[in-house]
């Protein structure tokens, strides 16, 4: 068994200086093989063909604004994004200040369902969203192309949602990952895969150094400094892993940040506010570069 280089949930991931955001979430919810998933849509596809963004929740899930509106955000600069609700209705959200509610006994069964109900909800995306032909190639239109024809070539599925405005270019869909606390095994196991172009993930819990050892696909990871999950002996253990595997990957520090800094800040706080919203930033820059962009 590879040794742990995370630790578990705590009282941080759910403390009291969590601050719900401002604004009104613009995406639809839908069921995605029986669970209940955040839909953000681009107003238009993305200038390199349809890029789609699966998000990992953590402990508060993707149905709590901070989360919606950070989706909405990815979407506006061009990607669909789905956030899969594996708490199935029941995330830490609901239990703010309830008395007696433990977050390390609460996650527990948690931890066994999400990983057994995760994996079908990625299939169906990948057979919602790839079963398609193109009806032009990569270089000619010649309609030749197969669902595993394209795979084969090192290229990602068409997104048949879009195959409408997408079958004049013959232009191929990029996937990638992103995940927080809870979700970042769910991005590291998809990036020890080549179905994904790429992945991400913010003070992330239970990984451990078999995570980073697997790693076939590109990782940025943004930290805060102060993270009592992924504290920075643990950072170093991971990134040392990462340099002996030549593996490509990018790593932001918040000086002053801690954990929950990219999903529950307090945005009247201009250093969290900003440090959050760079975060963000990031997972578009990164997506947008290994997606050719």
């Amino acid at each position: 068994m590879s040794a742990p280089l995370t630790g578990p949930l705590g009282p941080c991931c759910t403390r009291s200086g969590t601050v719900p955001h401002s604004g009104a979430a613009r995406g639809t919810t839908e069921q995605i093989a029986g669970l209940t998933t955040y839909v953000a849509r681009p107003a238009a596809p993305h200038a390199g063909g349809l890029r789609v963004i699966m998000y990992f929740a953590d402990v508060f899930g993707p149905l709590y604004l901070n989360g919606q509106l950070a989706m909405d955000y990815w979407a506006e600069h061009g990607y669909l994004v789905l956030g899969v609700d594996y708490f199935e209705g029941d995330s830490a959200a609901h239990h703010k200040g309830e008395e007696g509610w433990d977050v390390d006994e609460w996650v527990i069964p948690f931890r066994t369902s999400a990983a057994r109900i995760t994996p079908p909800w990625i299939a169906a995306v990948k057979k919602r969203y790839g079963a398609c032909r193109l009806s032009a190639s990569l270089a000619k239109g010649d309609f030749s192309l197969s669902l595993s024809e394209i795979r084969g070539t090192g290229h990602e599925v068409l997104h048949c949602w879009w195959v409408d405005t997408l079958l004049g270019s013959g232009r191929i869909e990029k996937t990638a990952r992103t995940g927080y606390c809870f979700g970042a095994p769910f991005v590291m196991d998809l990036l020890a895969t080549d179905w994904v172009t790429a992945g991400a993930f913010a003070h992330p819990a239970f990984l451990d150094e078999g995570h980073f050892e697997r790693i076939e696909r590109p990782l940025l990871m943004s930290s805060p400094e102060d993270d009592f999950t992924f504290p920075h002996a643990a950072r170093r253990r991971a990134e040392d892993i990462l340099v002996a595997r030549k593996a490509t990957y990018f790593i932001q520090i918040f000086g002053g940040a801690t954990h929950g800094f990219a999903t529950r800040p307090d945005p009247a706080v201009r250093g969290d506010r900003w440090a959050k919203e760079e975060s963000a930033r990031a997972v578009v820059r990164w997506f947008d570069h290994h997606a050719g962009v």
